[in-house]
């Protein structure tokens, strides 16, 4: 339920640009602030943006992980498919 009004000033373009978008989405400007907030503040999302300061902050530096990949990488250019052929592929199903 809305029950919070927040007034907004906004310059002319920034409001145009809503309105249109608004109107080519069947939506009121409202609606579509409520979803900017949504996408750029999520709810949890101090949790996200320290994971994200985190990564962001670390030094660069080597990685097993990765260099482990390269080597298997390497392997199986080197050596071709294993037999059989490459894997199956996965696919969703729609529904479910």
């Amino acid at each position: 339920m809305l029950d919070r009004r927040l007034h907004v000033l906004l310059d002319d373009d920034r409001f145009q640009r809503l309105a249109r978008l608004a109107e080519d989405r069947s939506v009121s400007v409202g609606a579509l602030v409520r979803r900017a907030i949504d996408v750029a503040y999520p709810a949890g999302g101090a949790r996200r943006s320290a994971a994200a300061a985190a990564i962001l902050e670390a030094r660069p530096g080597p990685s097993p992980m990765l260099d482990e990949l390269r080597t298997e990488l390497d392997e199986l250019r080197g050596h071709g498919l294993p037999e059989g052929g490459p894997a199956p592929r996965r696919t969703r199903r729609a529904g479910g």
